[in-house]
């Protein structure tokens, strides 16, 4: 796959592209991107760094997998909880990666490289610590169960910090496939700041790949603590040909492109027309990558499978855009792509980014999205995920940033046990498991610490938001529902700036 042009090669093409794609000043995209990357500094578990931003949180998780033997301090709190779900954490990763590979520019213009790299090696780091085999990956610290029935900051969490991993006998093939998409795409970021870092990374992923290929098997079976948290709906096939796809990118190795050729009809990925994208169902994500392989030159040989992948892609891309026969994704009144009640948002991120990073290739390529026949330009495919951003960021009809932190109004009672609570650093005083419930969680006052850059679940499906700590549907943030949005608002800051840059006279027709 070809990587983006450099900013001095692309911006006289995007001028051309600004005059199409208007940008309002109502919204700050560098100021949403700054945001959005350091929540991920307070999801952090494990003994934090000396420049820790959000200095409200404090160490935590210190002795994760000492029961077990293995250090598994460090890593990533997947959401309101003090529980570290791999497969999850993984997929944050890998979203976090593929934004710095595609918009790495244009974060470095906003002085956030630095801070998305960090993001990145928080987790990169603690998956070298629990890959301690090369067929044994520690996949989850702490329990659901237990954890859900306390409130405490992690700080004081009294819950259990039993670990869990898959192996030759437990296999796991989802999230070790996850894990290796993650650290492969990693591998790619760190190529040129940090070459051995990246070169090990490679190592990891390849590793992984090859231990989930080999021994092939549901995660949720094998730890089946999860299953009520992070059940595998879709099964472990489309995390293989993620996976693939990624080391074919970091490595330019064909054996992976003849992995993901090989496996086109047998594991779902030129059969299964998809209209979501999450942390569990990668096919349309996989689809994407693999269709636009087909403008390299070298790929042409493989052009009829290719093509098939492309064939779902259009179809995933086309129902976000309502433009497909019949199977659209549904859309709020207020035009928020709605896929399902429980964190709805994580979708609309996915998609925006998608859709994002599509509209480059398309423009690139010269190139139009065909949606059963109506060509749809890349200016539209663009502009339309710009609304889902901007809706996300407060033009919809609550008036309300579903960006914690961003703009003047935005959730105050979200669903987290941290930023609900009390910092460690000003009151050591320990919350206990139910204490936590009865001083903090019932509070009807804003949480003590504003859960900056998380994005919430978000509205319902007629637009309908009700803050409310034990609304957790609407009010819980994850991980994985702010690393997408990352490279968009890098890629949004970057047109915005270049706009007024190479057309200073459109300042004051806004």
């Amino acid at each position: 796959m070809k990587k983006h042009a450099s900013p001095q090669h692309c911006f006289p093409l995007l001028s051309i592209f600004f005059a199409i794609i208007p940008f309002s000043s109502s919204f700050d995209y560098h100021k949403a991107l700054s945001n959005s990357l350091l929540y991920f500094e307070t999801q952090r578990s494990g003994r934090l760094p000396h420049n820790q931003r959000v200095t409200w949180r404090d160490h935590s998780g210190l002795t994760d997998g000492l029961e077990q033997g293995v250090d598994l301090v460090g890593g990533y709190y997947d959401a309101g909880d003090n529980v570290k779900f791999g497969l999850p954490m993984a997929f944050t990763v890998t979203m976090l990666s593929w934004g710095v590979i595609e918009y790495g520019q244009y974060m470095a213009s906003a002085g956030e490289y630095g801070h998305a790299l960090e993001a990145i090696k928080w987790g990169t780091d603690y998956f070298i610590k629990a890959h301690t085999q090369p067929n044994v990956l520690w996949v989850q610290v702490g329990d659901g169960d237990t954890d859900h029935y306390c409130w405490q900051r992690p700080e004081d969490m009294t819950t259990s910090r039993q670990a869990y991993k898959i192996d030759e006998t437990n296999p796991g093939s989802e999230v070790a496939g996850e894990t290796a998409a993650a650290m492969a795409a990693a591998s790619i970021v760190f190529r040129k700041t940090n070459p051995h870092y990246s070169h090990l990374l490679l190592h990891h992923a390849q590793q992984l790949f090859e231990f989930g290929d080999k021994y092939r098997g549901k995660y949720d079976k094998s730890v089946g603590v999860v299953s009520s948290y992070y059940p595998s709906v879709s099964g472990y096939q489309d995390e293989l040909l993620w996976a693939a796809l990624w080391l074919y990118r970091a490595t330019d190795n064909h054996s992976y492109l003849n992995y993901v050729l090989k496996n086109a009809l047998s594991f779902g990925g030129i059969t299964w027309a998809i209209s979501e994208f999450s942390w569990d169902v990668k096919y349309a994500g996989l689809q994407i990558i693999a269709s636009m392989l087909l403008r390299e030159e070298k790929n042409k040989v493989h052009k009829p499978t290719l093509e098939q992948y492309l064939s779902k892609a259009q179809h995933y891309l086309c129902a976000c855009l309502h433009k497909n026969n019949g199977s659209n994704v549904d859309r709020t009144p207020g035009g928020l792509l709605y896929t399902r009640q429980w964190n709805n948002m994580q979708y609309v991120s996915n998609a925006a980014f998608l859709l994002t990073v599509y509209s480059d290739h398309l423009r690139e390529a010269n190139q139009q999205l065909n949606c059963h026949g109506e060509l749809v330009g890349p200016e539209e495919i663009l502009s339309f995920a710009k609304s889902q951003v901007d809706y996300i960021l407060g033009a919809n009809p609550m008036a309300m940033s579903y960006l914690v932190g961003y703009g003047p109004k935005y959730p105050t009672k979200v669903h987290h046990r941290g930023s609900s609570t009390e910092s460690y650093k000003h009151d050591k005083g320990f919350i206990g498991c139910t204490q936590g419930y009865d001083g903090w969680y019932a509070r009807p006052h804003p949480n003590p610490h504003v859960l900056v850059g998380a994005l919430v679940g978000g509205p319902d499906v007629n637009d309908r938001f009700r803050d409310d700590r034990g609304n957790y549907v609407q009010t819980e943030a994850c991980t994985y529902n702010t690393a997408p949005l990352v490279g968009v608002f890098a890629k949004l800051f970057g047109l915005e700036s270049t706009e007024l840059s190479s057309n200073p006279s459109l300042i004051s027709s806004w």
